[in-house]
């Protein structure tokens, strides 16, 4: 999963490259089997388990697929690619998607592959912080994203506070630094399953809240992504990855340190896990993909609507979106 959220993407680099494209490549087969190709959010880690499990065990294979699995060179790679037709599928963020559909960009949530948020708002344990409303004449970091600020905006106002008066200070990537060397009281958009158990590890404890918590409506931290003449054309065959990716994710469900062998097999040179914090990551992320409401992957319109809504109140967003047009259900 990526460090950080990337909401904001540069949507005219995605029109430019997008209308400079021909139709999709057709799709080949190889030794009978047909290819597929999917672009990660970030470097493999833990969140990936359920998609090298599928790999490792053969469950692409039994589909009839040939599953190519590759990392973005750049934040906005994935879905900037998926529209273009480069790659077939992508791993990327709901409230990303939303940004893209309102700019005009075909692209199209297929699965909601972490049904719940996991940038938090995160101050050290040793603060006087113990709620957001506490926040007000405290700075904050964030990471260039409006997204976050209207998120810590949503936040303290929900809990009685003035949003005015909490400084915020971009921080860029550096929000673990920012927070640990005490130059910010405390930072948004850290994820609960890596900045934060960084930050435990390094000796610097924090009480994390949870935007939901907090008049944030829920959002998928991460969905599976197609373009639109992706799915019009290949939806038999994204069905068929998808029933591979969730057998994947019940294996690793039912034996997490075998899915994390696995994804260990897989690790990218460039970087290097941490075996000890991937394994907190994956026992934080496990329920949080599975689901309270719904089996994996599925997606709610309630929760596209509500979602869509508070973005364009919050002015993230300058117009609504059809939501019917914005996902659709694997079966």
């Amino acid at each position: 999963m990526k460090k950080k959220c990337v909401i904001f993407i540069i949507i005219s680099c995605i029109v430019i490259l997008f209308s400079g494209c021909g139709e999709p490549k057709k799709t080949t087969v190889t030794e009978g089997k047909e290819k597929v190709s999917i672009m990660l959010d970030w470097y493999p880690n833990a969140v990936h388990s359920a998609i090298y499990t599928a790999l490792e065990k053969g469950y692409f294979a039994d589909e009839g697929l040939d599953v190519d699995i590759k990392m973005p060179a750049e934040t906005n790679d994935p879905l900037k690619l998926v529209a273009a037709g480069k790659v077939d599928l992508a791993l990327s963020y709901q409230p990303q998607l939303i940004v893209a559909r309102v700019e005009g960009i075909p692209v199209v949530s297929l699965a909601a592959y972490v049904s719940q948020p996991l940038n938090y708002l995160m101050v050290p344990k040793s603060s006087n912080i113990h709620r957001p409303k506490e926040l007000e004449g405290k700075n904050i970091g964030y990471s260039s994203i409006e997204f976050e600020q209207a998120v810590l905006h949503t936040m303290v106002k929900n809990d009685g506070g003035d949003p005015k008066n909490v400084k915020l200070t971009d921080v860029g990537f550096d929000l673990i630094p920012a927070i640990a060397t005490n130059n910010v009281d405390g930072i948004i958009g850290g994820y609960i399953n890596h900045e934060r158990i960084l930050l435990e590890k390094e000796g610097h404890p924090v009480e994390a809240f949870s935007p939901t918590d907090y008049g944030v409506p829920n959002y998928y931290e991460l969905i599976l992504i197609s373009s639109e003449k992706g799915i019009a054309k290949k939806r038999k065959t994204f069905e068929r990855f998808w029933r591979a990716v969730s057998k994947g994710q019940a294996d690793v469900t039912k034996n997490p340190q075998k899915g994390l062998d696995i994804l260990f097999k897989h690790e990218n040179q460039t970087f290097p896990l941490d075996h000890i914090v991937e394994k907190k990551s994956l026992n934080i992320l496990i329920p949080l993909m599975n689901g309270k409401r719904h089996v994996f992957g599925q997606q709610d319109k309630s929760d596209w609507e509500k979602i869509v809504d508070w973005l364009y109140m919050n002015k993230v967003i300058k117009k609504k979106i059809d939501v019917e047009q914005a996902f659709v259900n694997l079966e």
